[in-house]
């Protein structure tokens, strides 16, 4: 089934327009984007490993991805984490943490990111074969031992995230 993006501007106003995933954009034209950091009672993350057909292939990273038409930034970090682990996150724990403009050739996006607060058991977690092939709960020193070694993709807010500088 095919997926719709809404468009937006770089001051994030909502053009009147709407593409298909993999459509050119045009460099003023931005999607929106989110990352969705899942922290437990133990300062540890919910983290995915990206399936081996996907960009990336088999880097581990927060879950995140595209917002499709309609959805606001924090229905689509729910959605995603929902599709991506099998797992709700309350959306009232959630804390948007920042907002950046990305541009890669032919798709900038806006990226949102949040974090959320859970306790799930990594065996109530049912990855999405197609996204995520690996899930675990890491440590900062772990995560950051995985991105020095070129297996975590970072985005914005990782190191405010990761050693917990914004969250107090």
């Amino acid at each position: 089934m095919a997926e719709y993006w809404d468009l937006y501007d770089k001051d994030r106003n909502k053009l009147e327009k709407i593409v298909k995933r993999g459509d050119k954009l045009q460099d003023d034209e931005y999607h929106l984007v989110v990352n969705a950091w899942i922290k437990n009672s133990k300062n540890e993350f919910l983290i995915t490993r990206r399936s081996a057909n996907k960009a990336h292939p088999l880097m581990w990273e927060c879950t995140g991805g595209s917002a499709i038409k309609g959805e606001t930034s924090l229905q689509a970090a729910l959605r995603e984490v929902k599709e991506e682990l099998g797992i709700e996150v309350n959306s009232e724990t959630g804390k948007f943490i920042g907002s950046t403009l990305r541009y890669y050739p032919n798709c900038p996006d806006i990226l949102d990111v949040w974090i959320f607060e859970s306790n799930v058991s990594i065996d109530e977690v049912t990855i999405q074969k197609e996204e995520v092939c690996d899930v675990m709960w890491a440590s900062s020193e772990k995560i950051k031992s995985l991105y020095d070694e070129n297996q975590f993709e970072a985005n914005a807010y990782f190191e405010e995230i990761i050693f917990g500088e914004i969250l107090s």
